[in-house]
């Protein structure tokens, strides 16, 4: 035998021999992650620290990990949970139990399970954590961080993400979606929208939120009609810290946040607060925004009770950007602001006012008990020309030119109870709630070229008042039929009286005085196949009454109802994650949008008798590496109006069916995560939305076409021993590859330039081109 192949059967033996002895050594370390109530925790990180080792916990809450025989230092997370690390020697096959308790304790377990589902309830939802909320957190609002979940598209009047920005789900409006903040409502009353520019950096003070997809479980405030999200503000912190944050971009978009925590003291008390600043002056020219806000919070905790106060709210300027560019502006410079009095601001403060009070009174039962007062005032400045005297009141001489300021000024109560009993296989929830809301509405002419005689500045030339009384009351059971069949049965009966008085701006009279009565029902049926695997279906009626502008624009507007059927499978293991439903949502009397704009920006809506939305949404979530993982998520959907009857001049003719506006066939996002060490991660995020209708007449002048677009994230965040405990630096390129797009627009007839002629108006959005933020985070 040659030397050579001597030397080739030693190194093949010496590779065996290491490789069956390294195999020897290795051992499986196996368990289950549970919460204090011994439930298992579906979807946990179990990380092997130094090792960049790790994987999640399966339907069950059950684990396994293949590692070297010796000590190790093993880390268990959970969202809204208090992590923890542990040390373990291991010298066999072991199987370890790992207890997290709850950062919210009874908050979490009582206040948020009225609004909120679990994992394997048979309701379509997302759910986003504190850790993954604060990668993005770069000033941004929450429609535009919430962007990548399935099924959803967001905005900006602005283009840059910060301002007046919206979000639709499943092709439905932010008036679809409720919100509401530690279960107390959020919405808007009257108009039902929701306003995130009056809270800006809220993402800040926020612990997780869970995004539910069609009608969704009973929840306090306006009905969900296409999406419920639920916010839970941040957690009890068990130790003192603070936050220094801020960061840059462009725009002159830039950041500043502080906050801090006492931790929980030993009487049992905790402290917290934040205060924020973000500024931006736009993509588009002069549409500035400037946001001050601030978050309050007092907690009191022992073993059975939570109390906690809480104040946050904010004051907001932003300079109106609500009309877009006509196609001709568009194409012109898309960046232009055709307003130009330098005082065509928006100014708004609101101020929210919560206490809940979380008592677990035995093993079984709980309660909690939520207030909320609401404080909103605040008004847009218009320059207008060449007005006539009778349409401001006759304050002013005909041909003068104005300036006017259109208030609201509105007081929101609420209070909420809810009781909870729970034994190993049910939970019953049962709950009522009941809201008050006044609200004026007025405007002032504070500046003529010529006033009339014995009229002066601030005259009002319109006043109204409204009132709204909201009552719910839901009971909610969760039971097992079978050992692997799981039953959910919700009830809910609301009630609404709304009355109005006065006049509009347009001067016309607007006297409303109605009542309605709503039974939703809602069922549904989860079976688990394996541990792996499981398969859900449910049914749920929402209805909904019309919000201000309806009865405005239509006195003959009617509620309307929901009937949504969802089927989905689940599938959990440790390398894939998926979500894949079907949905099927079926409308009576549907208030769609027209694609055209009333006075402030605000589209107009109309009732059309027969619609759907079908739909198919895939949510896969694949970890092909300790240190690479791929989100993805499809929505493929059809959104069509039977029998559309299109009005035209008094004229109605039935064209047929049409797509409902605003509502893309498909919607498609992806992540492509690496995490090449501890503590840095790197995101590749796109985005595709296909082409859209701004109207339900399906011409082709009112298309919207699709676009694609990337952004790139990186975090790092850097463990320091001495001052701080570590300092998070966050970099966020938007729209990467530079895509000029828009991403929604408006519509209407015009029968006036021309007459005896009629023809389309366009708007359009346009959204920001390739832009950054930067930022640092400095933890102590």
């Amino acid at each position: 035998m040659s030397f050579i192949k001597k030397v080739k059967i030693v190194a093949f033996l010496t590779v065996l021999f290491t490789t069956l002895t390294a195999s020897a050594q290795m051992v499986t370390l196996s368990g289950n992650v549970i919460n204090g109530n011994q439930e298992p925790l579906v979807g946990a990180t179990v990380a092997v620290r130094a090792q960049n080792k790790g994987t999640s916990t399966d339907f069950e809450g059950k684990f396994k990990l293949n590692l070297p025989k010796g000590t190790h230092i093993i880390e268990v997370s959970y969202v809204g949970f208090k992590s923890i690390s542990q040390e373990v020697e291991i010298t066999n096959n072991q199987q370890l139990t790992f207890q997290l308790i709850s950062n919210e304790t009874v908050l979490d377990e009582v206040l948020v399970s009225a609004v909120r589902v679990k994992a394997d309830a048979p309701v379509t939802h997302s759910n986003l954590g504190k850790q993954e909320i604060e990668k993005r957190n770069l000033g941004q609002d929450i429609p535009v961080l919430l962007n990548y979940l399935p099924s959803v598209t967001s905005s900006s009047d602005a283009g840059a993400g910060v301002g007046y920005t919206y979000i639709r789900v499943r092709g439905s409006d932010a008036s679809r979606v409720n919100v509401t903040i530690n279960g107390i409502p959020y919405n808007d009353a009257e108009s039902q929208g929701t306003f995130w520019v009056n809270m800006g950096d809220f993402a800040s003070s926020t612990q997780s939120l869970q995004l539910q997809r069609g009608v969704g479980t009973s929840t306090n405030g306006s009905g969900a009609f296409g999406a419920s999200l639920n916010i839970l503000t941040d957690a009890i912190s068990e130790e003192a810290s603070g936050e220094i944050s801020n960061a840059f971009g462009s725009y002159g978009t830039r950041k500043h946040t502080v906050k801090f925590t006492t931790g929980k003291l030993n009487n049992g008390f905790e402290f917290a607060g934040r205060l924020s600043n973000i500024y931006s002056d736009g993509y588009v020219d002069r549409a500035f925004t400037d946001l001050k806000s601030y978050f309050l919070q007092g907690s009191y905790t022992d073993d059975n009770t939570l109390i906690k106060a809480l104040a946050f709210g904010g004051k907001q300027q932003t300079y109106q950007a609500w009309y877009g560019l006509s196609a001709e502006q568009l194409q012109e410079n898309r960046r232009q602001n055709p307003y130009t009095y330098d005082n065509e601001t928006d100014n708004y403060w609101q101020d929210h006012y919560q206490l809940h009070w979380n008592e677990k009174l035995s093993d079984n039962w709980s309660t909690n008990i939520g207030l909320n007062y609401t404080k909103g005032e605040g008004y847009f400045e218009q320059f207008k020309e060449d007005k006539d005297a009778v349409d401001y009141g006759n304050v002013i001489i005909d041909g003068s030119d104005i300036i006017v300021r259109r208030w609201l000024d509105n007081d929101f109560y609420v209070a909420n109870a809810n009781v909870t009993y729970k034994t190993e296989n049910f939970e019953l929830i049962s709950g009522a709630s009941y809201s008050n809301y006044k609200g004026d509405h007025f405007g002032e002419v504070i500046w003529a070229t010529q006033f009339a005689d014995g009229a002066s500045i601030r005259d009002r030339y319109y006043f109204s008042d409204a009132k709204k009384d909201d009552i719910s009351v839901f009971s909610k059971a969760t039971f097992n039929v079978f050992d692997n069949l799981k039953a959910f049965i919700d009830v809910q009966g609301r009630f609404i009286d709304y009355t109005t008085g006065g006049f509009t701006s347009d001067l016309n009279p607007l006297n409303i005085d109605t009542s309605y009565s709503f039974f939703n029902p809602k069922l549904g049926f989860t079976y688990s196949i394996n541990k792996e695997n499981s398969i859900y279906a449910s049914y749920a009626r929402a209805n909904r009454e019309p919000n201000r502008d309806d009865f405005q624009n239509g006195p003959n507007v009617q509620h309307e109802t929901l009937d949504d059927f969802e089927l989905g499978w689940r599938l959990h293991n440790k390398t894939v994650q998926l979500n894949t439903n079907i949905y099927y949502m079926s409308y009576d009397n549907q208030l769609i949008q027209t694609g055209g704009l009333n006075d402030v920006g605000e589209y107009l809506r109309e009732n059309v008798k027969d619609s759907y939305r079908l739909g198919v949404e895939i949510d896969a979530n694949i970890n092909i590496s300790d240190k690479f993982s791929i989100n993805q998520n499809l929505t493929v959907s059809s959104n069509k109006i039977n029998n559309f009857m299109l009005d035209r001049n008094g004229v109605q003719r039935n064209i047929g069916t049409t797509n409902i506006a605003f509502s893309p066939n498909i919607i498609a996002g992806n992540a492509l995560i690496y995490k090449p060490t501890k503590g840095l991660q790197l995101s590749l995020l796109s985005k595709f939305v296909g082409e859209q209708y701004l109207s339900n007449t399906d011409t082709e002048a009112s298309k919207l076409d699709s676009y694609y677009v990337s952004d790139f994230n990186v975090s790092y965040e850097l463990k320091m021993n001495k001052i701080f405990k570590s300092i998070v630096f966050t970099g966020l390129v938007n729209n990467l590859f530079n895509k000029e797009y828009v991403d929604r627009g408006y519509t209407y007839l015009n029968t006036w330039d021309t007459p005896g002629t009629s023809f389309e108006v366009q708007g359009y959005f346009p959204q920001a081109t390739r832009n950054f933020l930067i930022g640092a985070t400095l933890k102590f």
